[in-house]
């Protein structure tokens, strides 16, 4: 007959204080998802139109444009997981490679993956938007 314990067999989120690097880990698990089913439904979306001729191409690009620049800010959000997911790709290999677990060093790591990914999206956004305007 199994012993039963009264403390948790592993570490358990009740024992663990919740930090940047948590957050950061999580959310790069929420962007590959994200990425994998918005991202390939706007592609998808964007291919059929543009196969299907220049009607549907230019009611695609209206619906796109309008809304508020619902393309735009769906092409922000994308942009924004696209380089977040892949500089967390990159804390990660170096974690892989044994670096980076030092309490200092993984909350620094974490907050330059977060900042990096606003600043690359935001440098992308105005040079998109400048040569377009």
């Amino acid at each position: 007959m199994a012993v039963k314990h009264a403390r948790p067999l592993s570490p358990h989120l009740s024992i663990w204080k919740p930090g940047i690097h948590m957050f950061v880990s999580i959310f790069n698990r929420v962007m590959g998802v994200g990425l994998a089913t918005v991202g390939t439904l706007v592609l998808v979306a964007w291919l059929v139109a543009l196969a299907s001729g220049s009607e549907a191409y230019s009611s695609f690009m209206t619906v796109a444009k309008g809304c508020w620049g619902l393309g735009i800010v769906v092409a922000a959000g994308l942009s924004f997981a696209f380089y977040f997911h892949m500089l967390a790709g990159i804390r990660h290999f170096v974690m892989d490679a044994g670096a980076g677990f030092e309490l200092k060093a993984n909350r620094l790591w974490a907050w330059m993956t977060l900042f990096g990914a606003v600043l690359l999206t935001a440098a992308t956004w105005v040079i998109v938007l400048g040569k377009t305007l």
